[in-house]
């Protein structure tokens, strides 16, 4: 056995770490310069991940550089060509090997790091593509139900019945914010602009009385139409599943809906073309809460909400009938 003294082992160490430096300089610069002037080549990324077994992953485009360093070799690969680098300190000499790879045939000792990358690039892909279907134009009717979840109101309170084909409600959602789990599955959520009109069906409107509470108003003429309008903008948290079919997809997303009260104002017009309008809170609840759900193909959906908040504010309503609104219809989205 040849004796070799210390300081030629930490001599040869540190031409070592030198040699490595410059041959992984050489063969990174080598690939850079191959992919300045490559045809075709789309932007790459670039990513750089270290780990406690001291090996280093450099992603660059669509090549990757793996060196690994410990007491027997030092591996480095930069696209497809490598370099291994055997240690024999007994000889004192080292071993250099130049490799090639094919792409179609990764070596399984770069495979590994390879299918761990692009397994975790599939899934961000997979979420990334998942767009929901909250923005859109709705258009649609609106009632209200009593408590007993009836449409049919109590005398006392029948001013308060509605002409229902002609209570229509129309929404803009105009902000959508997509979340995916999966391609197919993720969370929606977004900005809407809600509008609801309620056409009295007999000859009157609303008014408030003493201490706020909602009682008729009698025009004390003839009525052409008589309505009561809302707006509310709408804060929708959904889950939304997308069911492929044949290149399309069945949508179906629900969930809670909140809602804070813009504006509502009162109409009248007369028989004779004279006009009454009023606006007010008319102790409508400023804010309120609901669920929503909403199926469709593609770009086509019925939705339906219903408010768990009553329509007026407690103690406030007609003859104190809590009435909860809830709106059906048909929307176009745009996602």
């Amino acid at each position: 056995m040849q004796y070799v003294p210390a300081s030629e082992i930490i001599k040869r160490t540190v031409m070592k770490k030198i040699g490595i430096f410059l041959l992984l300089s050489a063969i990174m610069t080598q690939g850079f310069c191959q992919e300045t002037r490559g045809e075709n080549k789309e932007p790459g990324r670039q990513e750089i991940v270290s780990d406690t077994n001291e090996i280093t992953r450099v992603i660059v485009g669509d090549e990757m550089v793996v060196v690994e360093d410990d007491q027997d070799e030092v591996r480095v690969k930069v696209g497809n060509r490598g370099v291994v680098i055997l240690e024999n300190l007994e000889e004192g000499e080292s071993k250099i090997q130049f490799e090639k790879y094919d792409k179609d045939e990764e070596d399984s000792y770069f495979e590994y790091y390879k299918d761990d990358e692009d397994k975790r690039d599939n899934r961000a892909n997979r979420r990334s593509q998942f767009k929901g279907h909250w923005g859109a134009v709705e258009a649609g009717i609106n009632n209200y139900l009593t408590s007993d979840n009836s449409l049919t109101l109590p005398e006392s309170i029948d001013y308060m019945n509605l002409h229902s084909s002609k209570s229509v409600n129309f929404n803009l959602n105009f902000s959508q914010w997509s979340l995916g789990f999966t391609r197919h599955f993720g969370i929606v959520t977004g900005l809407g602009l809600n509008m609801n009109n309620y056409r009295f069906d007999g000859n009157n409107n609303i008014q408030k009385g003493e201490a706020g509470i909602i009682e008729i108003l009698d025009p004390g003429e003839v009525l052409k139409k008589s309505r009561l309008s809302t707006l509310y903008l709408n804060l929708p948290f959904l889950l939304e599943i997308q069911i492929p079919a044949d290149y399309h997809t069945l949508n179906l997303a629900f969930g809670p809906v909140g809602a804070i009260k813009v504006y509502s104002i009162s109409r009248m017009v007369f028989e004779n073309g004279d006009k009454i309008t009023s606006d007010g809170d008319f102790s409508l609840n400023l804010l309120r809460y609901g669920a929503t759900a909403r199926f469709g193909f593609e770009n086509f959906h019925i939705y339906g909400t219903y408010y768990l908040t009553p329509l007026f504010k407690p103690g406030k309503s007609p003859d104190g009938i809590d009435l909860f609104p809830f709106e059906i219809g048909l929307a176009f989205t745009v996602n």
